[in-house]
C-alpha cells in the first residue's frame, strides 16, 4: 500500500545498541521506529503533546517487525515512516534502509488506536482533529 504522508530520520548504530557480536539487538529497533514516527507526527502537526491536548491517547496495540539484514556497530542508516491508515486507526509502516545503497534492511508496521483520555474509552473511528490534519496534507 502507498503511504499517504512520509517522513525520514537518520541514525548511527551506537555501542549501547549492539550485542557481543556488534549486531543491533532486536529490542532497540523500536527506538529507531519511534524517532521516524515522531518526525512523521510532527509533519502532521499532531505529535504526542498535541494528541494529549486534543483529549486522546494513542497506545500502540500491534507492532510487527521483519528483520532482513542486521544493523551493525557504527552503521549509518535511514528510517522511513509512512502513514498508511488514519480514519479508524493509525497504521504506520517503517523501512530501515542502508544509507548508501538504499537496500531495505528491516520492515515493520505499528497500529495505534485512539483512546479518549477522559474515560479511557477506545474509539472505533479516529477523532476529527486527526482526520482534518491528515486531509490538509494529502
Amino acid at each position: 500500500m502507498q503511504a499517504l504522508v512520509t517522513a525520514r530520520s537518520t541514525a548511527i548504530v551506537q555501542f549501547y545498541d549492539v550485542d557481543p557480536m556488534n549486531v543491533v539487538s532486536h529490542g532497540h529497533y523500536t527506538r529507531f521506529f519511534e524517532e521516524a514516527r515522531r518526525v512523521l507526527l510532527n509533519k502532521l502537526h499532531y505529535n504526542v503533546k498535541q494528541m494529549q491536548e486534543s483529549g486522546y491517547l494513542w497506545p500502540v496495540v500491534d507492532l510487527r517487525i521483519k528483520y532482513i539484514r542486521p544493523l551493525i556497530l557504527h552503521q549509518e542508516f535511514i528510517v522511513e515512516a509512512g502513514l498508511i491508515e488514519y480514519e479508524n486507526r493509525l497504521k504506520i509502516e517503517y523501512r530501515i534502509l542502508h544509507i548508501e545503497t538504499l537496500e531495505v534492511l528491516t520492515k515493520a508496521h505499528s497500529i495505534q488506536v485512539a483512546v479518549r483520555a477522559s474515560d479511557q474509552e477506545m474509539q472505533y473511528a479516529s477523532p476529527e482533529v486527526l482526520i482534518t490534519k491528515v486531509r490538509q496534507l494529502i
